[in-house]
């Protein structure tokens, strides 16, 4: 592995109970398990520990010890690699833009 590999860090947003999540993490990739997109070594706190973001804070507790984190496709919003990591942080999907793709298909009529 490259330096440059190493350095990679991606940029993941995704929908999850009417929140949109942003992380930041090293790794993303298509999961086994069909349907999921695989996200590890997820990265908190890289900026300065002066000034606590309570959205970044409430991230962090709620992957406390999750080493891999399998999302659906369809909450994908958008995945970029970026130059260096940002902070994460949960909003509100409600009032944007941002819609998740209907998750069940109808059921189809007669045979």
């Amino acid at each position: 592995m490259t330096s440059s590999q190493a350095k990679t860090v991606f940029r993941v947003i995704f929908v999850n109970q009417d929140k949109l999540y942003e992380l930041y993490c090293r790794h993303v990739y298509q999961s086994e398990m069909y349907g999921f997109i695989e996200i590890e070594e997820l990265i908190f706190g890289a900026r300065s520990q002066v000034l606590v973001d309570p959205s970044e804070e409430k991230l962090q507790q709620e992957f406390s010890g999750v080493t891999r984190s399998f999302v659906p496709m369809h909450a994908i919003v958008r995945i970029d690699e970026v130059e260096q990591e940002g902070t994460p942080k949960i909003s509100d999907a409600k009032g944007t833009n941002v819609s998740t793709f209907p998750s069940a298909v109808p059921p189809r009529r007669g045979s």
